[in-house]
């Protein structure tokens, strides 16, 4: 071997550790992540032991890596009792759920505000195409809010609280005992092909709920259940819904609002390329009767096939669903404005197919109403 085919040699040999030491350093930095599978911390999957404990474990020590980090939960039934799911954590996390997650049934587990809550945490991935099963049947005769103030709580499926960043999609929720999803001072979250289901008469389960929380995108979703099937409540900000399936249930809601002092501006509301079929309302804004001083203002509902809807369109600022409520006040304190229904057509089965009730104190300002095509189909 020559001195030049020597040096070529070594020249390329130092190259290829060079290439091979940087490759380490990259699949150091963004390598596969670190799954962390709850069956290894004891969780079992026979639809009767209590998990919380193995799958509270597998979490935290997810949350403690320093890298990409997934909470791994395969097929099989899994029970859950409630369960935190705290932050911040020190990498990316993602819930992955391939299995079932039931719920429990005994009273005296299940009433607290939430069953899988999820807090504090940026980057936020849940996903896997697994279920949510709420077993809310159990629940649903305890709720009694609409006549008893002192009513006890029932369990949110599945809660964010003060998380950023995050994507949620392809789940199943079934019979929440309460609402399915609740979103909470979050800040860009991003929810697609979700599945959301209950009977149409269940109380009070909320497809999603949305309040204090801004930038947060709902598309490619199923939603019937008993109650709204997207609920936007004080301090909802920049939330944009599109290609979402609603029905049976009371609609896609902005409020009800007013309700109480000091609530927070509902503005900037798009919903887009939606249907909406057999559901007791379509896209609604309600407020009190008699409301404290608040805003709902700068919302698009565009190109919504109604079918046989009850009540498409409307403007309900004298909302009282309760007793001992005056049904004719006119003294809501909420402002609406800047509000735009546009290229909305199908089939009402009320024959005011668009009913704008607005405060008799401040009335609403700057309703556009455009290419409305509506036809009743009732009795």
């Amino acid at each position: 071997m020559t001195k030049e085919t020597a040096s070529i040699s070594t020249f390329v040999i130092f190259c290829l550790l060079m290439l091979a030491l940087g490759h380490t350093t990259v699949a150091q930095g963004g390598g596969p992540p670190k799954f962390f599978d709850v069956k290894t911390y004891g969780a079992m999957a026979d639809g009767k032991t209590d998990n919380s404990m193995a799958i509270l474990k597998a979490w935290n020590e997810a949350c403690e890596w320093n890298g990409k980090s997934r909470v791994w939960i395969g097929e099989g039934t899994y029970m859950l009792n409630s369960v935190v799911l705290k932050g911040p954590c020190m990498g990316e996390m993602a819930f992955v759920i391939k299995g079932v997650l039931k719920a429990p049934t005994d009273p005296n587990l299940f009433f607290t505000d939430h069953w899988i809550a999820f807090q504090y945490v940026d980057g936020l991935v849940v996903k896997g195409g697994g279920s949510l099963d709420g077993q809310g049947s159990s629940a649903w005769h305890f709720n009694d809010c609409f006549t008893n103030s002192h009513c006890n709580p029932l369990p949110v499926t599945m809660r964010f609280d003060f998380v950023n960043n995050a994507r949620i999609h392809h789940l199943r929720s079934i019979n929440s005992k309460n609402a399915h999803f609740n979103i909470f001072a979050c800040n860009n979250m991003n929810m697609s092909h979700i599945r959301i289901s209950a009977p149409q008469d269940s109380p009070n389960t909320d497809g999603i709920k949305i309040g204090s929380s801004a930038n947060i995108r709902i598309k490619r979703t199923v939603i019937g259940t008993g109650d709204d099937c997207i609920s936007m409540v004080s301090g909802t900000r920049q939330v944009n819904v599109s290609k979402v399936w609603c029905g049976p249930g009371h609609g896609i809601s902005v409020g009800s609002l007013g309700k109480s002092q000091e609530e927070e501006p509902v503005t900037g509301i798009t919903i887009r390329n939606c249907t909406l079929a057999g559901t007791q309302n379509g896209v609604r804004i309600k407020t009190w009767a008699q409301s404290f001083a608040g805003s709902a203002s700068d919302f698009v509902f565009e190109d919504i096939r109604m079918d046989d809807v009850n009540n498409p369109i409307i403007i309900d600022q004298q909302y009282c669903p309760v007793p001992n409520c005056d049904v004719n006040a006119h003294d809501s304190e909420v402002q609406i404005r800047n509000v735009t229904f546009r290229n909305i057509w199908g089939s009402s089965t009320s024959k005011v197919a668009v009913n704008l009730r607005c405060s008799g104190i401040f009335p609403c300002q700057n309703i556009k109403l455009m290419n409305i095509n509506l036809t009743y189909t009732g009795p």
